[in-house]
């Protein structure tokens, strides 16, 4: 046998090293989320930076998520009212828009938007924060990194996504009227009246209960990529696209399990 194919490595060696490395990592990202929320209940509590980053997740992505949830709306009701205008039907426009933005495009979409701009911040700052020393210096002064720089971020986002999702709902109702009335001559009251009368409370508990997961997931991974970047300035670039595409995946998958269940205690 050739000296070279000896030191090649199996195929089976080479799936048996994946998938360590995925066990590594989900064991790794776990630890980090469990003491992230376990520091949340421990001293010192960093009330400021908690804040600051409610002010940089909630106020920073409010543009982009009124913007997109009006259009949304908007959508919604161009995609409907041919179908509906068919039947003589276009009353139930109302309920339609308020139901699918209520219970799954508002708190998806607007956690894809946040993850794509958050994520992406919190993975390159605390990735530049890691490769320029900063959290080594923060350990060498007693300072813990993970309540420092992670329970606030996670703090922030959890306690900000579901605010902005109720924004983005409301806003796409807005858009939803608002297209109904100039294309369909629906009248106002009949609108509103059947969206807020299509709305049950397992509808509501779902359009809230989502985003605050969906928050505490991509925070967290932001933080997990950011912390463990390796490669300097470089791993900073990987680490940011690592972020987005593994909390946009995450969002998407658990958002399945999530709605199933909820299907299930509301059913």
């Amino acid at each position: 046998m050739p000296l070279d194919n000896a030191l090649e490595p199996s195929v089976s060696s080479r799936v048996a090293n994946l998938l360590k490395g995925i066990v590594q990592t989900v064991q790794d990202y776990t630890l980090l989320s469990v003491e992230a929320v376990a520091s949340v209940f421990r001293t010192p509590l960093y009330v400021d930076d908690a804040l600051y980053q409610m002010d940089v997740i909630g106020i920073g992505s409010l543009p982009i998520v009124l913007l997109t949830g009006f259009f949304i709306g908007a959508v919604m009701v161009l995609q409907t009212a041919a179908q509906f205008s068919r039947f003589g039907e276009t009353a139930l426009v109302g309920d339609i828009v308020a139901i699918s933005i209520v219970r799954e495009l508002g708190p998806s979409i607007t956690s894809l938007l946040v993850a794509g701009r958050n994520a992406s911040g919190i993975a390159s700052e605390l990735g530049s924060m890691l490769v320029t020393e900063q959290v080594d210096a923060m350990r060498a002064m007693g300072t813990d990194p993970v309540k420092k720089l992670v329970t606030p971020r996670v703090l922030a986002t959890t306690l900000m996504l579901p605010l902005l999702t109720a924004i983005s709902d409301f806003v796409g109702l807005v858009g939803g009227y608002l297209i109904s009335h100039f294309q369909l001559r629906l009248d106002p009251v009949q609108y509103w009246t059947r969206a807020i009368h299509a709305l049950e409370f397992g509808d509501l508990v779902q359009g809230l209960v989502k985003p605050v997961l969906f928050g505490f997931i991509l925070s967290s991974v932001g933080c997990y990529y950011g912390l463990t970047v390796r490669g300097g300035t470089q791993g900073v670039g990987r680490a940011t696209t690592q972020a987005v595409v593994t909390a946009s995946v995450l969002i998407l998958v658990s958002n399945f399990f999530i709605t199933r269940m909820l299907l299930f205690v509301f059913s």
